[in-house]
């Protein structure tokens, strides 16, 4: 989400998010753009008393659903229609503005009495989009394009202990910017054609990523968002929804969500409409549909050619890529360095030496193992997203852990966490290298 630029840069976010990339314009071509984003809209709940008037409580419940107070996000745009021949120089700068807004909702039962009424409130919201483009030099009539997505909102002064529910409402939650062209087209940044990548890696891209998004695969319209796409994104066919694109993780979420009690649906209906289509889908979904969201394999097609009597022949690998034996055969192709057949690749014996519960380790200096108290300090080799959250966490080892290449690695559970016992029970723990933890002495 861009913040507003007062809130603070200690918080991790960002009030500006950066997309540049290549397009070949055709002539004078219109260049039509639109800014995405949700406003948080805070929704507090109040009960209809006995004289008829309201206040405020912590749910209101009825037949078919429970209503507490929720964030809710409202869709915004921000449309916009330029020439390239604006975009000359400084460009463009593109100013709007969305009000307070307040709203109420009577809330009835299933006889239609009132009982309550929702209180909806968007705070302010003041923001820019700055757009221009640049030719580049060269034998190509090729055009950098700039636009940067601001969030201007005044902050009334970062407070001690304002947090980032407080920035929320003054937010462009989820911001991404769709750019189409009349005429002419973008070049992709992930696969460029070989005289423009050069150029394309001196694209600045920041907080968002550019993919071409274009109907039938064409090249006329961009999508840049916060998260990394692959060119012409699209939902599964298999789809039975936007919640799903038929994959095993998705296959998870329906059955997770179809295992809710009676209780816990009720509440997630009472959040809005999107929650409840969610769990109204989840529970009339065929099992034909839901067995089709088991996967499916698009890169693999079966290669046949002409036999001694024109027949077919049978594909170059087996019905069952993996109905092979892991540790004495090679399912993907020669191996120069595998062992010889039927020798596994790894010696089972080998872990004889090692005891994950008495091992240590030396950091700084100090003994670590199982017990010892440590500082997480996920470094920036790390590729999981989530160690953001644990930076700076202490943490206690659970075991010292060797695996077949020589690596150690340090088995934890977080101080602090309300499951750290199941996850003694069930083995399940978070893994960090030595040089990602700094020893803590003993409380």
């Amino acid at each position: 989400m861009l913040v507003p630029p007062g809130w603070g840069a200690d918080s991790g976010e960002h009030d500006s998010q950066r997309t540049e990339c290549l397009l070949e314009p055709r002539g004078d071509a219109t260049l039509y753009g639109e800014l995405r984003f949700l406003h948080a809209q805070r929704r507090t709940v109040q009960r209809t008393g006995p004289d008829g008037g309201h206040h405020e409580v912590a749910e209101l419940e009825l037949a078919d659903r429970v209503l507490t107070p929720w964030d809710e996000g409202v869709e915004e745009r921000v449309q916009f229609v330029l020439r390239m021949s604006e975009l000359d120089g400084d460009g463009r700068v593109l100013r709007f503005t969305r009000p307070v807004c307040e709203q109420t909702e009577t809330v009835h039962d299933g006889d239609g009495r009132a009982v309550g009424r929702l209180l909806r409130r968007r705070e302010a919201l003041t923001g820019a989009v700055r757009i221009s483009a640049a030719e580049l030099p060269g034998p190509y009539a090729v055009r950098r394009l700039t636009a940067v997505v601001e969030n201007t909102t005044e902050w009334p002064g970062r407070q001690p202990g304002a947090d980032r529910e407080a920035a929320l409402p003054r937010s462009l939650v989820s911001a991404h910017l769709m750019l189409g062209l009349s005429s002419g087209a973008f070049l992709s940044m992930a696969d460029p054609p070989e005289w423009a990548r050069a150029a394309t890696a001196q694209c600045r891209n920041l907080h968002t990523w550019p993919v071409l998004a274009g109907a039938d695969g064409r090249p006329d319209v961009v999508l840049s968002s916060p998260i990394i796409l692959e060119d012409h994104p699209a939902i599964a066919p298999e789809s039975p929804g936007a919640l799903y694109d038929a994959t095993e993780i998705d296959e998870i979420l329906a059955l997770r969500t179809a295992a809710l009690t009676e209780q816990e649906k009720r509440e997630a209906r009472g959040t809005d409409a999107r929650a409840a289509a969610v769990i109204d889908l989840a529970d009339s979904m065929p099992p034909e549909v839901l067995e089709r969201l088991h996967g499916a394999v698009r890169a693999l097609r079966e290669v046949t050619g002409p036999g001694p009597a024109g027949a077919d022949q049978e594909p170059p690998f087996p019905a069952d890529p993996f109905a092979v034996d892991p540790f004495t055969a090679d399912p993907f192709g020669a191996d120069p360095l595998a062992m010889a057949p039927g020798k596994p690749w790894w010696d089972p014996e080998s872990d004889g030496g090692f005891d994950p519960a008495r091992d240590q380790v030396t950091v700084d200096g100090i003994l670590v193992g199982a017990g010892s108290r440590v500082l997480l300090r996920p470094g920036p080799r790390r590729t999981d997203a989530q160690d953001l959250f644990l930076h700076g966490r202490s943490a206690q080892v659970e075991a010292v852990l060797h695996d077949v290449d020589g690596g150690v690695h340090l088995a934890v559970t977080v101080e602090g966490d309300p499951g750290a016992d199941i996850r003694r029970e069930q083995g399940r723990f978070l893994y960090f290298q030595p040089d990602e933890v700094t020893p803590l002495e003993p409380e």
